[in-house]
Order: C-alpha cells, then sequence, then structure tokens
C-alpha cells in the first residue's frame, strides 16, 4: 500500500506475458496467483468488494488476501516495516474495512475464490471469538478460507485495544493452538497461559475439520513460527531463500516436512517481468502462490483484471 496507484496496468505485461510463455513449458511450475490489500482503496466498500471478488474469479485469481487494523493511531512512533518512510499509506479518516464482514461478502458473490486474511493481527483477538467467525466463514463458504496471521508491528494499537505488546508471539502461538482445539472436536479443553476452557464445543467446524494457517512477516521468528506450526508461510518481502532455509530447518527439527508448508510470495518483484522469468526458480523453493497488490487494478477493475489473468494468470495455472 507504499504507492500511488495506476490508471491502468503498466506496459510490462505484455513483455511478461512471453517471457511467461518460455517458462511454462516446464511442468514443475504450478504457480497459482492472489490479490493482496484487497480491501483496500476503492474495493473497501461494498460495491467495490463485489467488483473485485467478481472479476477476479473470472479471470482465475486463486485468492483475495485482506489486511486490517482495528483503530488507527493519530500519533504512533512505531515503524511501518512495509515502506521506506516507515508510516502507513492512510490517513485518520482512510476506511480500512474489517477484513472478516469484507471476505464474508465475497463470499456471496463468488463460488471459487479463496478467502484469504494476509494477515490479522492474531494476538489482538480473543481466540474462542475467532474461531467461531472463521468456522462459521469456511463452512458456509464451502470450506474457501485461508487464515493467515501475524503478531502485530504497531504498538500504539495494543495500548488502545489494552492489550499487552510483550509477549504477543507467545500469545499467537497459543492462540494457534486453541483455535485448532476447537475446531478439532467437542466437549475440548485447553489450559494454557493466555487462554483456558474446559469441556466447550464451537460450532459450525470448518467444512475440512480445519482452516490452514498460514504465518505472514518477514522476519527470522515469523520463519520459524511458520516451520513450528503453520500450514503456509507467507512473507511480504525479505530475503526469501534466508527465510526458506529458516523456516526448513525449523519445521525439521520439530519433526515436520517442509514440503507441507505452502510458500506465497508477495516480494517486490511480483510486479516485474523477473518474477515471471523466475518462476521455476520459485517453485523449486517451494513457492506455489504469488499475490499482487490491488492497485493494480484501482483504474479500471474489470479490463485490468481480465487482461492480467489472460496474459498471466492463465497461462501459468495451465501448466
Amino acid at each position: 500500500m507504499g504507492r500511488e496507484a495506476p490508471t491502468r496496468l503498466a506496459g510490462p505485461l505484455g513483455a511478461n506475458a512471453r517471457i511467461l510463455s518460455r517458462c511454462t513449458t516446464n511442468p514443475e511450475i504450478h504457480m497459482k496467483v492472489g490479490i493482496m490489500f484487497a480491501n483496500a482503496g476503492p474495493f473497501g466498500t461494498a460495491e467495490g468488494c463485489a467488483t473485485i471478488a467478481t472479476h477476479a474469479e473470472a479471470a482465475g485469481f486463486d485468492a483475495l488476501w485482506t489486511v486490517e487494523h482495528v483503530v488507527f493511531p493519530a500519533a504512533y512512533e512505531s515503524a511501518y516495516p512495509y515502506d521506506d518512510s516507515g508510516r502507513m499509506p492512510m490517513t485518520d479518516d482512510t476506511p480500512l474495512t474489517d477484513p472478516l464482514i469484507w471476505l464474508t461478502w465475497a463470499a456471496a458473490h463468488t463460488t471459487r475464490l479463496r478467502l484469504a486474511t494476509g494477515i490479522l493481527i492474531l494476538p489482538q483477538r480473543n481466540p474462542l471469538v475467532l474461531a467461531k467467525a472463521v468456522g462459521t466463514l469456511d463452512a458456509m463458504s464451502g470450506g474457501r478460507v485461508d487464515l493467515g496471521i501475524g503478531v502485530g508491528w504497531l504498538r500504539e494499537e495494543f495500548d488502545a485495544l489494552a492489550i499487552p505488546w510483550e509477549r504477543r508471539a507467545a500469545r499467537t502461538d497459543e492462540y494457534v493452538a486453541a483455535m485448532r482445539t476447537l475446531w478439532g472436536g467437542d466437549k475440548v479443553s485447553f489450559d494454557g497461559e493466555f487462554a483456558s476452557f474446559d469441556q466447550v464445543s464451537s460450532n459450525p467446524k470448518p467444512a475440512n475439520g480445519t482452516v490452514p494457517i498460514i504465518v505472514g512477516g518477514h522476519s527470522a521468528a515469523a520463519a520459524r513460527r511458520a516451520g513450528r506450526l503453520g500450514d503456509g508461510f507467507f512473507p511480504a518481502k525479505g530475503d526469501l531463500d534466508a527465510l526458506l532455509d529458516t523456516m526448513h530447518r525449523e519445521a525439521e527439527a520439530h519433526g515436520r516436512d517442509p514440503a507441507d508448508i505452502e510458500v506465497v510470495w508477495g516480494g517486490d518483484d511480483v510486479m516485474s517481468a523477473s518474477v515471471v522469468d523466475r518462476a521455476a526458480d520459485l517453485a523449486a523453493k517451494g513457492v506455489t502462490r504469488l499475490v499482487v497488490p490491488a492497485f493494480l487494478f484501482w483504474g479500471d477493475p474489470e479490463e485490468s483484471l481480465a487482461r492480467f489473468g489472460e496474459e498471466i494468470v492463465a497461462p501459468l495455472a495451465e501448466v
């Protein structure tokens, strides 16, 4: 969200497609494409949500990924990690739609598109309430939810919510375990430092028995968390090789197969020809999904999504 939206897709799309056509002869490439920051800007309204959801699904995109902040502190010293300025591309009156409510609206307008949080700030949420909401959305959408989580970076937001900033990482890990316990059966119990319940049930259950949890973040700690407990890993920036090495080592240390952890890549290079040229390399690293920012499609959503789908998404999906 650190860039201005172009009025139409950039010119290199045609060049990207030509490069991609050479790469897609490799049978090892099976790349899907999603859209991040989907609930921001003009797509944050009811009409905007329906627009991007229906046209993205028609164009063959795999998923919509939302962002969130519960509140926007007027004065904050925490450094926003995704822009060199250290400041969020928001103002006090910028609408940022609640991710789960927005995804519910998107679900009602689609049949195939996956519904992903990218990311939801897990330690700010009550895990029992969240497990209920996510389980309901997943059940009603036919098992289409991916729960992307993060520990958060904006301390002033935690202060406003009266949630301790300290030990938020440990809180995150425990909340994941608590939610999976609730999704895993009825009359379940959990005894932790931050969450505790005895013989309770939460229904409806997710359509497939659980919801994939995708760990977001570009730090070594996020990579270790993904290796330790994630169904997927979503670094939005950073040194992909180093992050994946850390994730793989942590997975193996916990008796897990790193190949079972899906990798979603959203670095800056996803908007350049290089990412298409590197498709085989990314696939070999375990990347199965790319995400591009929604502001690429702000200018003319129907035309730009269809064009991107035809020139980029379809060739990747047809390998």
